[in-house]
């Protein structure tokens, strides 16, 4: 008996085929949980929900509690799970300082596969505020710029920069210098995605905490801190790539 896919990422519907002796499946569909990075919103992700979505996948990209004071990394990560819900096969992740909520979460939904995008790779225990110091940030090449545009937004179209901006937040610090509750890096598959452009973690930068930390080389793609606004399709395409991996 001959198995056959008949269904499209797109509407996830069969295709009526008749054949004598074909059995039908649907395709799995992954859940991107997609968590923004320091003084961000869940707008961040929207233009890479748009096509995650139009390929038959789900998305949860919740606002994080980034400007309370009385927030930290435990209640990032209760915005995610909240947001995910009861769906299963997620793909967690985590942008810029979403790196450190983004092991948090995969410890507590069903998670098949961990995404770091131009992100921050906590160490068990580590506070946020440590990062730098701890991964010897300094001790990188570092370009000198003006402006968060320049920074984070330089390959962004600017009007979708100028509505980035509008859309951000004060990002709270209040709690940033507690240890992080994780304990250990989850045993789940994880992939890094460096961004060849990036001025706030440079590839090399970004390369050797990744591979100190996780053992993993980093993938890379074009562009600066955010792809999302500036790549989206090409970033969902590598983010559908890492989900088939695992078979979704």
């Amino acid at each position: 008996m001959q198995l056959h896919d008949c269904t499209s990422r797109a509407d996830a519907q069969p295709c009526g085929c008749t054949d004598v002796g074909v059995v039908t499946y649907p395709r799995r569909v992954a859940t991107f949980a997609l968590i923004h990075g320091a003084g961000d919103a869940g707008w961040y992700w929207h233009l890479v929900e748009a096509e995650l979505r139009a390929r038959g996948h789900d998305t949860v990209a919740p606002d994080l509690p980034c400007d309370d004071d009385s927030a930290g990394l435990p209640e990032y990560a209760d915005a995610v799970v909240a947001s995910i819900g009861s769906r299963t096969d997620v793909v967690v992740v985590g942008q810029s300082l979403g790196g450190f909520t983004a092991p948090l979460v995969a410890e507590r939904v069903p998670t098949q596969l961990i995404a770091l995008v131009a992100a921050m790779i906590p160490a068990p225990g580590e506070a946020a505020s440590d990062y730098w110091a701890n991964t010897r940030y300094d001790d990188e090449q570092h370009g000198h710029y003006e402006g968060d545009i320049a920074w984070f937004y330089q390959d962004v179209e600017p009007e979708l920069a100028a509505e980035a901006l509008r859309h951000g937040r004060d990002q709270s610090e209040a709690r940033l210098s507690e240890p992080s509750p994780l304990r250990a890096w989850p045993d789940v598959p994880t992939r890094v995605l460096a961004c060849r452009d990036d001025r706030i973690f440079p590839l090399p930068y970004l390369r050797r905490v990744s591979e100190q930390r996780l053992g993993v080389t980093p993938d890379e793609i074009d562009g600066g801190h955010t792809p999302a606004l500036s790549r989206p399709r090409e970033l969902a395409d590598r983010l559908e790539a890492y989900a088939s991996e695992v078979g979704l």
